[in-house]
């Protein structure tokens, strides 16, 4: 098969011919028709991210494409089914604390690289190796339409935050970093869940009027300007009632000031759920946590029933792949996929590889 190649971090991809992947007991291999490029790659193939990852690989985390074989264990999945493969890949020896990995992507820990070089190659190729309970089915497609479907990779990151913090129909919830890929599918996965107002906080005013363009009134754009007191306050009375939940999506580059910005307005008992990439410390009042009943938890990724939900979710015409633009690359032109991800990088944005 082909495939493209990440020999060293800094690095061009290149195409190579690898073996075509044997499906074991537990696994399948599943024809890559749509690999989702991230608007991030570019750093993680750099180095810049310092990901636990071991070259050479094929990068890729996650796809849609269809059943080409299937262990002789498989039980409902058949050649030829049209399925979404999730990278998260979870030790089976540790039900409660297992190690995890992102396929073609990252180890979490050190204790998690044994799966990771199990499952090394990801989705930049023809076909993929993954364990069969990441494998989801998403019914029948036509494959033109297989690179709208890995916007599941977008939408399931914020749907796993969401359930978390256990959002309830008619909940105020403010989305911190709203501006981002996976802030901006927040916005759009909450309302879908019953959200009854979405504030979406983030620093880009075009992209926060074009969601409410795209969502309409529910949708309530706070632009944000660095000044916590002020955004703060901008926040609450945009909510124009108790905020339920804030779900924090800002990055790397944000200080600890903009996330309580978001954080210190939510209600008493109301939950707050991070699952951005901030590095710097909170200082979040042990007082106030204490008093005001408030549950503040991390979330990383999204459990094994979050995929065929959102699919169920998708099918049923609460979650709109239509409102995302697509831009295809064939897998030759992988290093341009990456290329023009970082440079649309926004949450309405898909790039995509067609291998």
């Amino acid at each position: 098969m082909k495939a493209a190649v990440l020999n060293a971090f800094g690095e061009p991809l290149t195409i190579q011919t690898l073996p075509d992947p044997v499906a074991g007991v537990g696994e399948v291999v599943v024809d890559v028709v749509g690999a989702g490029v991230a608007g991030y790659t570019a750093g993680v193939l750099s180095g810049a991210r310092n990901y636990m990852m071991e070259t050479p690989i094929t990068p890729g985390p996650g796809g849609v494409g269809r059943v080409r074989a299937t262990g002789p264990d498989a039980t409902r999945l058949r050649v030829g089914d049209w399925v979404y493969c999730d990278p998260t890949i979870r030790s089976r020896d540790d039900a409660v604390n297992p190690d995890t990995i992102l396929l073609g992507w990252t180890a979490r820990t050190p204790e998690a690289l044994p799966l990771h070089r199990l499952y090394h190659h990801g989705s930049f190729a023809e076909q993929m190796r993954v364990p069969a309970e990441t494998v989801t089915p998403i019914g029948d497609i036509g494959a033109a339409d297989a690179g709208r479907w890995t916007a599941l990779g977008r939408l399931l990151v914020p749907y796993g935050g969401l359930l978390a913090g256990d959002l309830k129909a008619g909940e105020t919830l403010v989305v911190s970093g709203a501006t981002g890929g996976f802030g901006g599918a927040g916005v759009a996965v909450a309302l879908a869940m019953g959200a009854g107002r979405v504030v979406a906080a983030g620093r880009n005013r075009d992209t926060l009027d074009d969601l409410v363009r795209r969502f309409g009134p529910r949708v309530r754009p706070a632009p944000m300007t660095g000044d916590e007191a002020q955004d703060r306050r901008l926040i609450v009375t945009l909510a124009d009632g108790p905020i339920d939940m804030v779900l924090d999506f800002l990055p790397r580059e944000a200080n600890a000031s903009q996330v309580q910005a978001a954080a210190l307005a939510v209600r008493p008992g109301g939950r707050v759920v991070l699952m951005g990439g901030v590095r710097a410390d909170l200082s979040l009042s042990y007082n106030w946590l204490m008093h005001q009943g408030v549950t503040l938890r991390g979330q990383w990724m999204y459990g094994r029933d979050a995929v065929p939900r959102m699919v169920r979710m998708i099918r049923a015409g609460l979650v709109d792949l239509a409102g995302f633009a697509l831009t295809e690359f064939a897998l030759d032109d992988a290093n341009a996929a990456v290329a023009h991800a970082a440079a649309n990088a926004g949450p309405r944005q898909l790039t995509v590889l067609r291998p």
